[in-house]
């Protein structure tokens, strides 16, 4: 019988997942402010002010330099690790016009149609690198 486990540790084997950012207590913590600007992009007069100025949209957030900088950007894969949800930025998604597929291909080393292409063969392969700190 083993003791119980170390709540850090086990969340600290999250951060070892290659490509995957899993949305921890300590992500939504850090991406409050900016999932909150994305959810208000739900409202058409929101959507609106945005597109006609974004840097100015986003002064009104209590967004870090960094999580504003990757949005403007729209580096998907930064605003994750600064603690962004992708259901939340959905909502950049959708005021840009892209599909969630279209979006979600961008943080990928794929173009649109070889990522479509992927999926519909059933997704990556789970072969590979499992693990970024023993780079298996």
């Amino acid at each position: 019988m083993t003791g119980p486990r170390d709540i850090h540790q086990y969340l600290a084997e999250f951060e070892d997942i290659p490509g995957t950012r899993v949305f921890t207590a300590k992500r939504a913590r850090q991406g409050y402010h900016l999932n909150q600007c994305a959810m208000s992009l739900m409202k058409d007069e929101n959507r609106q002010r945005f597109r006609a100025d974004e840097s100015a949209y986003l002064d009104e957030w209590k967004l870090t330099p960094e999580q504003k900088d990757a949005l403007l950007k729209r580096d998907y894969n930064r605003l994750l690790d600064l603690g962004g949800n992708v259901y939340f930025l959905a909502k950049v998604f959708s005021t840009d016009g892209q599909s969630f597929a279209q979006a979600v291909s961008t943080m990928t080393d794929m173009n649109f149609a070889d990522y479509t292409k992927m999926m519909v063969a059933g997704g990556r392969s789970p072969e590979g690198q499992r693990s970024i700190k023993e780079g298996r």
